[in-house]
């Protein structure tokens, strides 16, 4: 008797930038800190039942950082375990629009950083292909 494969874990999230302030030729992004993994990371989250993709993904961002954002290009899909069952992310580009970040029990910091710096303080080297896959989109549109 074989057992079927699991189906794999159904998240999105996004990839959210903005024009830094000081310096509006310059991008940062936004990292959100998880304390229960303490771990630096993309804003992304499980869909609700019945929830497409983007909706998902956008819904995450806001909760998870207190922004609004724009959808821009899709950017690459994540495929791993996560407690020994397979997930799927998949992830958009988005700016943001403007909101403040209010800490909570799943995010408390978050930051806004330029790309090289952001790039080292991910936690998981798979969220730093994201960087890339942003500057890529962005260059197209």
């Amino acid at each position: 008797m074989t057992t079927a494969p699991l189906r794999p874990i159904q998240a999105a999230g996004c990839v959210l930038w903005r024009k830094a302030p000081l310096h509006p030729s310059h991008l940062e992004v936004c990292l959100v800190h998880r304390p229960k993994y303490d771990d630096w990371s993309h804003p992304k989250g499980k869909l609700k039942q019945h929830e497409d993709h983007l909706p998902a993904a956008l819904r995450e961002v806001a909760e998870e950082t207190g922004y609004d954002a724009v959808p821009g290009p899709e950017l690459a899909t994540h495929h791993y375990l996560a407690d020994g069952r397979p997930k799927e992310v998949r992830y958009w580009a988005a700016e943001a629009t403007g909101g403040t970040f209010t800490p909570n029990h799943e995010v408390d910091r978050i930051l806004w950083l330029p790309l090289p710096e952001a790039r080292t303080r991910l936690t998981q080297p798979r969220d730093r292909t994201l960087l890339d896959d942003l500057l890529t989109a962005l260059h197209r549109s």
